[in-house]
């Protein structure tokens, strides 16, 4: 009797299907990936904003001023330019009026910064201590910051009047005569700065007290137990502990000095003001940029010396990086 022999397959298991996920584990997958898609993506959603500003009112304008500063135009006439390449810089460079409105600023910046922060340093040591009214004290610093610039200047133009002006009067109280303020060639640019430390001394005073506060008590103490006196750590303790934070000062005082338009514009005002002076004696950087975009019209030397700003400034911020690298290197080694 024959029988047949089963196959190898006969007794196989029959292939199982897939196994669908349950709906929760393909839903928590799903939040997984989002979760971590969010994790990565968050942070460059959040500064995106800073940059599509500036990159719409920053760095755009500043190409496209790089971009006239290489082209002759007019203001009355946008449309048409005409390439000239560096010639724009060439003739600025060549300009005496440039470089002695390089030089005001220069003067003007370092007339009002140093006594500005050193009694901004002082004022802060004072609010530093505990005083009745602390706050009231504060605000009262504060608020020639808080002034508009067009306020402050037409201010203190009726006081530098040569004619009626109040310092001259207080001047002839005492039997001196009175000082043409204006028209001098250090009396102006003296005028320009005691405005400018007016404004912003206050101001600076709070970053020294900000900084000065978070200066650990214990080496105060330290000092004390020590021996030190007051002007001793002063000296010895706080200076040291701010020198950042006067790093910090110093270059935005640069940066503002190097910006100063509103105070020399205003000082004697009318024409005088917007050429800085009968001879030139006050005009800043600003002031002659504005001279040639908008009293002449003529925007590729203009967008010019906008840009030889921007070097200077960068010259600047790259002297104060060295001093400030410099310094920190000191304090390490000693």
């Amino acid at each position: 009797m024959a029988t047949s022999t089963p196959t190898r397959d006969a007794h196989t298991t029959p292939p199982r299907e897939p196994q669908k996920e349950p709906p929760s584990e393909r839903r928590q997958l799903w939040r997984s990936r989002l979760w971590r898609f969010d994790d990565k993506a968050s942070p460059y959603a959040y500064i995106a904003p800073f940059f599509l500003i500036f990159g719409a009112f920053g760095l755009y304008p500043l190409l496209y001023t790089g971009w006239i500063a290489l082209h002759r135009v007019s203001m009355t006439g946008l449309d048409s330019m005409e390439w000239v390449g560096w010639e724009n810089f060439d003739k600025i460079l060549h300009d005496p009026e440039f470089w002695t409105s390089v030089s005001n600023t220069f003067l003007i910046g370092v007339i009002s910064t140093v006594p500005q922060l050193l009694v901004a340093l002082g004022l802060a040591h004072l609010l530093n201590y505990r005083l009745r009214a602390s706050t009231f004290w504060r605000t009262i610093i504060l608020t020639p910051y808080a002034t508009s610039v067009a306020s402050a200047a037409l201010v203190f133009a009726l006081v530098f009047r040569a004619d009626g002006g109040l310092l001259n009067w207080t001047l002839g109280l005492v039997g001196f005569d009175p000082v043409n303020w204006a028209n001098g060639h250090w009396t102006s640019k003296l005028a320009i700065s005691i405005i400018v430390i007016w404004r912003w001394t206050g101001y600076n005073a709070l970053i020294y007290l900000a900084a000065m506060q978070a200066v650990p008590n214990d080496l105060y103490e330290a000092a004390s137990l020590d021996g030190a006196s007051r002007w001793q750590q002063f000296r010895k303790v706080t200076i040291p502990s701010l020198r950042p934070t006067i790093l910090f000062t110093i270059v935005i005082s640069t940066i503002g000095s190097m910006q100063l338009f509103g105070e020399p514009l205003l000082l004697e005002g009318g024409a005088l003001g917007a050429t800085g002076g009968n001879e030139n004696q006050y005009e800043t950087l600003s002031i002659y940029l504005y001279n040639y975009g908008w009293n002449l019209g003529h925007l590729g030397p203009a967008a010019a010396v906008a840009w030889a700003m921007l070097a200077l400034l960068l010259l600047i911020a790259g002297v104060n990086w060295l001093i400030g690298r410099y310094v920190r290197t000191s304090d390490s080694a000693a």
